[in-house]
């Protein structure tokens, strides 16, 4: 990657209790996600490239330098064109929502952000709330409304610090969507914080992981979900995220079949369209390993593969395991009991079944 298409983070800060040492290059494009427990310095990292601590060391966003201790360059928050959203939405109760998002853009040095403003309204379905009072809104509104706010101002780089940490199942359900599309549709950089796998899963293009203030592991998703590190600290939900096109659909049997660097699966069709890009979550879990194949199955999704590596899980009487599925890494959850009897161990050939697979359009 070019520096012009990089995010830059090479940071220290030390405290009596806590010490970050963070050395990252992002691309500066789709949605990095910075997963791991709380503690783990998430918030931290998003607060240094904000100016909101001063650490030591260098953030370049681009070709753009905002902090180079060497250089003795350190530009205030003001001065950073970033797009903050923070958990709590943070309006202003006496104003209506229209009056909430001009404010924001009084505040911006950018000029002629009208036009940003109505864009942002579109994008994320608020049109209908403009007028309304903030106290009538709904917490998934008030994120929404938020958001808004901060691409209006036209952002080099947007910040989220768990969005839907503060709201209940039923909010959260109601603003993932919007994050989605989002995702699909701005050009911007984002730095996502989440200890969420389901946000994780849904959003992410590249993941961090976090513990202690230090990287364990930093890549593409398809990647990432696939290293020891981040299956042991995601347990139950740890697994294959992927990206796979739509190739066939049985309008009978109501599913469609997808292929991605793997193989190819039968998945529920919720009326998706031959061609379309999809995303699937195959759970470690949902995932046990055979010598052959039987007809006589409920399972249909079955790949071939090799196995790569057994490592040990949480519990000694489990291991992960990891098969290379043609340029896929399938990750199985089983008993180190039945990998004995089966003789199973790296090389063996195996074929993954698939009991499930979950599918995020």
């Amino acid at each position: 990657m070019t520096d012009a298409a990089t995010l830059r983070i090479k940071v220290t800060l030390e405290r009596s209790d806590f010490a970050l040492h963070v050395d990252l290059t992002l691309p500066a494009n789709g949605i990095a996600v910075l997963f791991g427990p709380s503690g783990s310095g998430k918030t931290t990292v998003l607060r240094c490239l904000a100016g909101l601590e001063k650490a030591e060391g260098l953030i370049r966003v681009g070709q753009e330098t905002w902090q180079d201790t060497q250089r003795q360059i350190f530009k205030p928050t003001w001065q950073r064109e970033i797009g903050y959203v923070f958990q709590e939405a943070s309006l202003f109760e006496h104003l209506d929502v229209r009056q909430n998002l001009l404010f924001g853009l009084r505040r911006s040095a950018q000029t002629d952000t009208s036009r940003d403003l109505d864009a942002a309204v579109d994008l994320l379905g608020i049109g209908h709330l403009l007028d309304r009072a903030v106290a009538s809104l709904s917490g998934g509104e008030r994120q929404r409304i938020a958001i808004a706010r901060s691409l209006a101002t036209r952002p080099k780089l947007l910040l989220l610090d768990e969005p839907l940490a503060s709201l209940d199942v039923a909010r959260r359900k109601e603003v993932l969507p919007w994050l989605e599309r989002l995702h699909k549709q701005l050009h911007i950089p984002m730095l996502y914080v989440t200890h969420s796998v389901d946000e994780l899963a849904r959003l992410a293009d590249h993941v961090v992981m976090l513990d202690r203030g230090r990287v364990l592991s930093c890549g593409p998703i398809t990647q990432t979900m696939a290293t020891q590190e981040v299956a042991l600290a995601i347990g139950e939900e740890a697994g294959l995220v992927t990206t796979a096109e739509v190739v066939e659909r049985s309008v009978e049997d109501h599913i469609a079949q997808v292929r991605f660097g793997g193989g190819t699966l039968w998945v529920r069709d919720p009326g998706m369209a031959v061609g379309q890009s999809v995303r699937v979550r195959i759970l470690a879990r949902d995932v046990s390993l055979a010598l052959s194949v039987h007809d006589d199955s409920t399972l249909q999704n079955r790949l071939a593969g090799t196995i790569e590596s057994i490592d040990a899980d949480v519990h000694p009487s489990q291991a992960i395991v990891r098969v290379r599925c043609a340029q896929e890494l399938i990750l199985a959850r089983v008993t180190v009991r039945s990998l004995r009897s089966l003789g199973l161990r790296p090389g063996s050939s195996a074929w993954c079944q698939v009991k499930s697979v979950a599918l995020i359009v």
